[in-house]
């Protein structure tokens, strides 16, 4: 149960939301500028026809102008925002491309809205059995709220950073790397469904941030060194046996089948001890990993 304190300094966390700035079209803004560059001209040529008050005034209202407006102009590239600040207080962001204008005494921050690719290092964790491996992913992320990403944490990059290696360190804890009975999750065997946890995990911790997870996936899966060698053994020992059994369950349904064959066809009429002999001398031929060496029994089974 979270306590009311707890309520509080998460809502305090998160009051920063981002919302719509007020800002203008640059273009409009630079017809206005053209406008006082045309009065301060104007106001120098009446200087220099000897009528300094009006040409004084005109002038100094133009260059003035011109200052004020000018002060006021900023670039946006596609999938690039501004946080717009009023005396540290944030009023807005403006995501509209192209050239913009915003009153001078506002202070703007820019920030990135485009996606984000990154590989994370290779981290060395216990699986869920505890057995040493090296884990990484790559994860595709962007920010999609910039006052949070800006207001709510104090490095939206280093934050994401941090927070994929601690969600890539918990999701290898969660699972076993393998399952010799493949009856249970495991991080080699079920790579698209631990991805979409990866993701769901990530999601999680960095939502506080304005940021928003696209796609995780594992982009490399070993056991760590010092085990290496012994976990291919097991699993060389695993391949071996499962082929054995495969083997077996073959060699069982041929010798079946044959001798279901030869009794309906009537060929020959086997007692107990000659088909059980003749049970192991296929399943010798069919389980035997060398070929088999014919050898022609020129007595019978009784002598």
């Amino acid at each position: 149960m979270i306590s009311s304190q707890g309520n509080s300094d998460l809502r305090a966390l998160r009051l920063s939301r981002e919302r719509q700035a007020q800002t203008f079209s640059g273009y409009a803004m630079l017809l206005v500028l053209l406008l006082f560059a045309a009065a301060a001209i104007g106001g120098f040529a009446l200087i220099a026809s000897r009528i300094p008050l009006p040409g004084a005034a005109l002038f100094v209202l133009g260059v003035l102008g011109a200052l004020f407006v000018a002060a006021g102009f900023y670039f946006l590239q596609p999938n690039q925002a501004a946080a717009i600040l009023l005396f540290g207080d944030y009023r807005g962001t403006d995501r509209k491309a192209g050239l913009r204008w915003r009153w001078p005494w506002l202070t703007r921050t820019k920030i990135s809205t485009r996606v984000h690719n990154v590989t994370s290092e290779r981290l060395k964790v216990n699986d869920l059995r505890g057995n040493p491996i090296e884990i990484a992913s790559n994860v595709v992320w962007r920010v999609t709220d910039t006052a949070q990403a800006l207001y709510d944490v104090d490095d939206y990059t280093k934050f994401v950073f941090v927070q994929i290696e601690s969600a890539v360190r918990a999701i290898g804890a969660r699972y076993p790397y393998d399952d010799i009975e493949h009856q249970e999750t495991t991080l080699r065997g079920h790579a698209d469904v631990v991805s979409e946890e990866l993701k769901t995990e990530l999601q999680d911790r960095v939502s506080v941030a304005g940021i928003t997870i696209d796609e995780c996936r594992l982009t490399h899966l070993a056991y760590a060194a010092e085990i290496a060698q012994a976990m291919l053994r097991r699993q060389q020992a695993e391949a071996v046996i499962a082929a054995r059994q495969k083997l077996v369950t073959g060699a069982v349904t041929m010798v079946e089948s044959a001798l279901q064959m030869l009794s309906e066809k009537e060929v020959v009429e086997l007692d107990d001890e000659r088909r059980a002999a003749m049970v192991s001398n296929l399943m010798v031929v069919l389980c035997s990993e060398r070929d088999t060496q014919p050898v022609v029994n020129t007595g019978t089974l009784y002598q």
